[in-house]
């Protein structure tokens, strides 16, 4: 329990706003609950959570040399509400998480510093570090862990943290005394399914991704489906609204590190302005940012959406110099964008 108390303290003094340890083997359900989810297609065309399902359902599997894993929660609460965004039609909505510093770069290096700490007080300790990028099921670790639990709308949220956190994972071979997993404080609420603008639960605890404006902004490939178009609004990267309107925010605690503050330009940028952007300034404005993974052709088909949801005929112009745009996609959003501004 030393060791225990130890690194708790050190995590928290490193930056970190919670710590919580699991075995890899505490979330068996888990396997059959992604299963499911895959067979109903619900991963759209994220491919990737199907071919590497074994190692993703099994975290034991992923490493089997591990004795448990260390679950490590990072807060990056806006100091606005995103939701007052929404109604300015002519400006860009970027989820608050995207707006700042690219949160693996930073949740990466902390957890690599606690790591360290751990292997100098055990010398023969091993570790693996993971923040999103490998298959690990993050939530479900983080509720055994005791770090919260998965809401209705899939995300976590904890009593003490609210919803606007990241998630790191340490795996070592250093056994230590699990924490008592959190169960679920939703009660009758159901705020987030209510507030989705695509309907993207088909029940409570339950998630479509191919229609979740996250998953159609970020992951999707290619046109996105007519019929939800106009339901993007002026979303262009991610969505915010089920976790914004959750009640147990008024316990999120406050953003610690300075990096993840809005970048300037990025907190309600002009959608004009977006959609001139070639891939060199499109690659500038976002360098060190999650967007620039998607590209700048990507980023254009959300912002001609946007523009196209904006009711703005200024705007069509701009719509306008796109639609013969060499992606076939960015082109197609382009004059769809100006059939909307008439």
């Amino acid at each position: 329990m030393g060791l225990k108390a130890d690194l708790k303290a050190y995590a928290l003094d490193a930056g970190f706003a919670k710590l919580g340890i699991c075995t890899p083997d505490a979330i068996p359900e888990v396997a059959e609950r992604l299963k499911a989810f895959v067979d109903a297609q619900y991963h759209g065309q994220m491919s990737w959570m199907a071919e590497r399902m074994a190692w993703r359902g099994d975290p034991a599997a992923l490493w089997p040399a591990a004795r448990s894993v260390i679950m490590l929660a990072e807060p990056y609460t806006p100091d606005v509400d995103p939701l007052a965004l929404l109604e300015q039609r002519d400006r860009a909505a970027i989820s608050v998480y995207a707006q700042g510093r690219d949160y693996h770069d930073v949740v990466k290096k902390r957890l690599k510093k606690v790591g360290r700490w751990l292997i100098e007080q055990v010398p023969d300790a091993e570790i693996k570090v993971f923040v999103d990028t490998a298959p690990v099921m993050e939530k479900p670790l983080a509720q055994a862990a005791g770090l919260g639990w998965q809401g209705k709308h899939t995300n976590l949220l904890g009593r003490d943290l609210g919803s606007w956190f990241f998630l790191g994972a340490i795996f070592t071979t250093v056994p230590m005394t699990p924490d008592a997993p959190e169960q679920s404080h939703c009660g009758s609420c159901t705020a987030c399914l209510d507030i989705c603008p695509t309907k993207a639960f088909p029940a409570p605890y339950q998630l479509d991704a191919r229609r979740c404006i996250s998953y159609l902004t970020i992951e999707h490939k290619g046109p996105v489906d007519a019929a939800l178009r106009p339901l993007l609004g002026n979303r262009i990267y991610g969505c915010d609204d089920c976790l914004a309107v959750c009640p147990w925010n008024k316990f999120a605690q406050t953003a610690r590190d300075l990096r993840y503050a809005p970048k300037p330009g990025l907190q309600g940028p002009a959608l004009a302005d977006l959609a001139v952007l070639d891939d060199a300034a499109f690659r500038a404005l976002f360098s060190g940012s999650p967007i620039k993974r998607i590209g700048r052709d990507r980023f254009i088909r959300n912002v001609l959406y946007a523009i196209g949801n904006a009711g703005d005929v200024s705007l069509r112009l701009v719509a306008q110099s796109l639609c013969t745009d060499p992606d076939a996609t960015v082109a197609d959003a382009a004059r769809w964008a100006v059939a909307q501004l008439v």
